[in-house]
């Protein structure tokens, strides 16, 4: 009987690790997004909406729009200097640590 308990309990640790390693970190997004949009400095203004992203940039040029899609984007509008990125849940926890960023 306690083969079996301890058999349990390695497979949920086991079930436990794969979930936490399977979760995306949002901070490491964040900044790689961040790089994506051409580095801090280019992003003037960040707004959120539901799934979302949207920023103006003071150049657009310098977005890397295959990082942003690798990075789960699954789709970008862009007008003029304003960037409209679609990533459903993940919009509004990566806006919050853009804008942790943006404070240090």
């Amino acid at each position: 009987m306690l083969k079996y308990i301890i058999i349990i309990l390695v497979l949920i640790i086991i079930a436990l690790v794969v979930i936490k390693a399977s979760k995306p970190d949002f901070k490491y997004e964040a900044n790689k997004l961040v790089e994506y949009l051409g580095g801090i400095k280019n992003i003037t203004n960040m707004e959120v909406s539901v799934s979302r992203f949207k920023v103006t940039l003071k150049d657009p040029s310098l977005v890397n729009k295959e990082g942003i899609q690798k990075l789960g984007a699954r789709g970008i509008v862009e007008i003029d200097n304003t960037m409209k990125i679609i990533f459903q849940e993940d919009a509004k926890k990566l806006k919050k640590y853009i804008d942790q960023l943006t404070q240090e």
